[in-house]
């Protein structure tokens, strides 16, 4: 029969990338680490961990358990916090992925808070900007910056966000102002490699694509702004990146007669689960700690 410890092991295994780090995730040693992981094997009667004295590797068994190993702790938690609910109260473990830049300027502060009002929430949020697949990858929800066309998920709106094209005045003196979106093209652009044909913008009731002279990519907006202060070139970015610097001057909005596409933060969850009553708590949350318009487009 099958022990919740096992498999509890072998997925902070997994994710740690090691017995030692598994050990000090889950609070024992490495050796009931190794004890855990040995039990389970003998349980499903397959090797789910290939180990030797440098690495530790999933073996094509343990990459085919791993997702059901993690639904099943899911599961567990899930249930776990449902009789919680019942009493009125928000426990139990919370997985979310979140862009680093607004993860790290807006949500982080708008979660503390959320955090302290209920402290049997044991959240984990990883800030990345790739691409995460929710289910695969053993998160309870993903936010975004901009649609998620993932199937398989609903995706429930957090805010709308605004985005502008900056440049740096010293960038702007020294190449002159855009005018129209037509004259884009020959201006240096700081782009997001992350997604293809960013700069559309919105003109008698159609969609532009411009294709602006490349003068740096990079996957990270935080990044991108520093390199228009910089004066590198104009980059289009998120209002929640640039509000500040748009406020002090030190960025100038640039205004083409066209609108850029707007975008929507978006909080998606795994259609084929209920959303837990913790998740939409933080939900409730984020909404009411941003705002309608959010803070960040109010000045």
């Amino acid at each position: 029969m099958l022990k919740f410890e096992g498999i509890e092991t072998f997925v902070a295994a997994a994710e740690q990338g090691s017995l030692s780090a598994a050990a000090r995730t889950l609070g024992v040693s490495r050796s009931v680490v190794s004890e855990r992981l040995a039990d389970l094997e003998r349980d499903v009667n397959a090797r789910l961990i290939q180990r030797t004295t440098r690495r530790m590797t999933l073996t094509e068994d343990g990459v085919a358990f791993l997702p059901r190993a993690r639904r099943i702790l899911q599961d567990v938690s899930t249930a776990a916090a449902e009789l919680a609910e019942r009493r009125g109260e928000l426990t139990g473990s919370l997985r979310i992925s979140a862009p680093v830049s607004f993860g790290y300027l807006h949500l982080g502060p708008a979660l503390y808070p959320f955090l302290q009002r209920h402290p049997g929430i044991d959240l984990t949020l990883d800030l990345d900007d790739r691409f995460v697949d929710i289910e695969a990858d053993g998160y309870d929800a993903v936010i975004r910056h901009g649609p998620i066309r993932a199937s398989g998920v609903v995706a429930l709106k957090l805010a709308q966000s605004c985005r502008r094209l900056v440049a740096s005045a010293s960038y702007l003196g020294a190449n002159g102002t855009p005018q129209r979106v037509p004259d884009l093209e020959q201006h240096r652009a700081i782009l997001y490699t992350n997604r293809t044909s960013d700069w559309r913008f919105v003109t008698a009731g159609s969609v532009r694509a411009v294709q602006p002279q490349r003068a740096f990519r990079v996957n990270n907006g935080l990044v991108m702004r520093d390199a228009a202060v910089a004066g590198l070139g104009i980059a289009l970015l998120p209002s929640f990146l640039t509000h500040r610097e748009v406020q002090q001057g030190i960025l100038r909005i640039v205004d083409v007669g066209a609108e850029p596409e707007t975008a929507e933060i978006n909080l998606a969850f795994p259609d084929a689960q209920r959303p837990s009553a913790k998740l939409r708590a933080v939900v409730d949350f984020l909404r009411d700690a941003f705002g309608t318009p959010p803070y960040w487009d109010i000045a």
